[in-house]
């Protein structure tokens, strides 16, 4: 199996704001799967920082990602999507 590794680079006090949003509520698509929130994190599939980030639609790590594509059975395009204009520098 590859493995990627991805780097990124902001200047200083600086965030970039993505335009790439949630296209479905991630933790309820699990819990439909069978994986609740305590399953979750009792057989350690994501960590409690992942789960909170997903209620608040916070960005996550790709390897957690790929985690969710796998427990999910799909690809990452069923899971996210660009949003045009939405993207901005936050200083």
């Amino acid at each position: 199996m590859d493995k990627y590794v991805i780097f990124t680079a902001l200047p200083p006090k600086e965030a970039i704001v993505l335009a790439i949003k949630y296209k479905i509520d991630i933790l309820f698509a699990l819990k439909e799967k069978g994986y609740n929130t305590n399953r979750l994190r009792k057989e350690k599939l994501l960590s409690e920082g992942v789960i909170q980030s997903l209620r608040e639609n916070k960005y996550i790590a790709l390897h957690n990602l790929s985690k969710i594509c796998e427990l999910l059975e799909c690809q990452p395009a069923d899971l996210l999507e660009y949003v045009k204009d939405d993207a901005e520098v936050v200083k």
